[in-house]
């Protein structure tokens, strides 16, 4: 099943020197003595339920373990599921009962085969925390709900905006071996808590990006007394409707028009960038242009139908990140001129829906969001068309997927003391920062931190991950010295095919 623009793609002791032990470490590392538990066999306590394993993208053995639980946890007899999860072990692992909970987006994300983005992104957590990830009940093997044999043959040459949603969407649902009903956020943070328990860590870290930070603030919300800390990067508030990622979108493209056309290379390559952007939306809500490009995957000669729908995914997704968002002038110019190959590159970044195991998806959304779809919600969205997209879409799903809505105190604010980072991107087209800001009411103890380079996931980034290091090792946001945020990360924009310097054949690219 396809959805058209779906919503999408954790007290730490100071440093461990003899200066600052302190009574109160002699006497704790006294105590171990007396008890016979050394700091290795702690460590292999935490492991006893896992095995060595191997993962892709992370090169040495890591340990890989399950939990069962109720698919319905108001009938702990009733159907199981298992729960799967990993562990990154800690390089030096100086609190062996403690770990860093990374959480992925989404909503539908599998944690577990995004291991090596996360082992790269905390490499300098994992030097002293375990890093723990979850596939979230629903998505990777963790039941998955998703929908198989549903993409079309060609992505390139099908026709997005004339798909019967409610007819795919009632195949993917007989395809599920579950109660669609039991995969929202609330169950899974539950499923969260019976890890870390069966795990035996006392203390988790919480890492969210994404819907990531919703489910981070949730476990904050229910289980306050088991975390140290919350880093949430690209900040989804309990209280903000997933709609208004429309808006988000809006922002993001017209910050990426405004920066071109205050950049004198890029002015001067694209004068009309904004107009011819106008004309090709424009050209495309009247008809879609069919034409034969090289498909990006494979090389080969194939037929494209560019729609609107599939020009603004493109556009949307390369917002993500400064390397891509450099090459949207180029893109969009050329697409002006007949030329479609670069948007297509771009677009070829949509095609695998990110990973999103989409009934899990509607699951959440059909929960959590639709239903506290109001009138104002509802202007928002329908002030775009990428907008209107997604409310008709998710309205055709949920009227087939079925599930109750949460009760409406699921979106209230967190309250809580606790020290928790933001991140926010300024050219993010998801999560702005004011997203971040709206999350931040009723905490207080947080700091938010905006990367003004940055686009969608300030630690993968920017200097972030170590910020955010600093904030686990010292369980304090006094120590955060977020100065090298500031480093322009920016990438110049691409003036043609192949260099973001000025050339003479740049001029004659430039308009129609």
């Amino acid at each position: 099943m396809r959805y058209p623009q779906s919503i999408s793609s954790g007290p730490v002791r100071q440093g461990f020197t003899l200066a600052n032990i302190g009574l109160q470490g002699i006497l704790t590392s006294c105590a171990l003595l007396l008890a016979g538990i050394t700091s290795a066999q702690a460590t292999n306590d935490i492991y006893a339920h896992t095995q060595a394993c191997h993962i892709k993208g992370v090169d040495e053995k890591i340990r890989c373990g399950k939990v069962t639980v109720p698919e319905n946890p108001d009938e702990p007899t009733g159907r199981q599921i298992d729960l799967h999860y990993v562990v990154l072990p800690a390089i030096k692992n100086i609190d062996p009962d403690k770990a860093l909970l990374a959480i992925a987006g989404g909503p539908g994300q599998s944690a577990i085969e995004n291991a090596a983005y996360f082992n790269q992104m905390l490499g300098k957590v994992r030097q002293f925390r375990d890093i723990l990830l979850i596939d979230q009940r629903g998505t990777g093997k963790s039941q998955p709900l998703i929908c198989k044999d549903m993409a079309p043959v060609n992505a390139l040459s099908y026709n997005d905006e004339n798909l019967d949603m409610k007819a795919l969407t009632q195949t993917c649902l007989q395809q599920q071996q579950a109660d669609v009903g039991q995969y929202g956020s609330l169950n899974a943070v539950k499923d969260f808590e019976a890890v870390r328990q069966a795990a035996g860590y006392s203390k988790l870290d919480i890492y969210g990006i994404s819907y990531g930070t919703r489910m981070g603030q949730v476990y904050l919300k229910t289980y306050p007394d088991v975390i140290s800390t919350v880093t949430l990067d690209g900040v989804v508030p309990m209280q903000q409707n997933l709609m208004y990622i429309s808006e988000a979108i809006a922002r993001a493209t017209d910050m990426m028009l405004i920066d071109c056309e205050q950049n004198s290379a890029c002015n001067q390559a694209f004068p009309k960038l904004r107009a011819q952007l106008a004309q090709v939306k424009q050209q495309l809500a009247q008809q879609p242009v069919s034409t034969r490009v090289y498909d990006s995957m494979s090389g080969e000669v194939s037929e494209l139908l560019l729609t609107r729908s599939k020009l603004l995914g493109a556009i949307r997704m390369a917002l993500y990140t400064p390397t891509t968002r450099s090459l949207l002038p180029y893109a969009i110019s050329q697409a002006a001129q007949g030329n479609y190959q670069p948007i297509l590159g771009l677009y070829g970044l949509t095609i695998d829906g990110a990973g999103i195991a989409m009934g899990m998806h509607a699951s959440v959304v059909c929960s959590e969001d639709l239903p506290f779809v109001d009138d104002t919600v509802a202007k928002v969205a329908n002030r775009t068309f990428l907008g209107v997209e997604m409310l008709s879409s998710l309205k055709e799903i949920c009227s087939i997927w079925q599930v109750s809505p949460v009760d409406p105190s699921f979106h209230q604010p967190v309250k809580s003391d606790l020290p928790v980072l933001l991140l926010s991107g300024e050219m993010d087209p998801a999560t702005p920062p004011s997203w971040a800001k709206l999350a931040m009411v009723d905490l207080s103890n947080a700091t938010h931190l905006i990367s003004p380079y940055a686009g969608h996931g300030v630690a993968a980034q920017t200097c972030a991950n170590n910020l955010i290091a600093t904030l686990i090792k010292t369980g304090s946001l006094k120590e955060i010295d977020a100065s090298c945020l500031y480093r322009d990360i920016s990438r110049s924009f691409y003036l043609n095919a192949n260099t973001v310097e000025p050339l003479a054949a740049a001029n004659k690219e430039s308009s129609p």
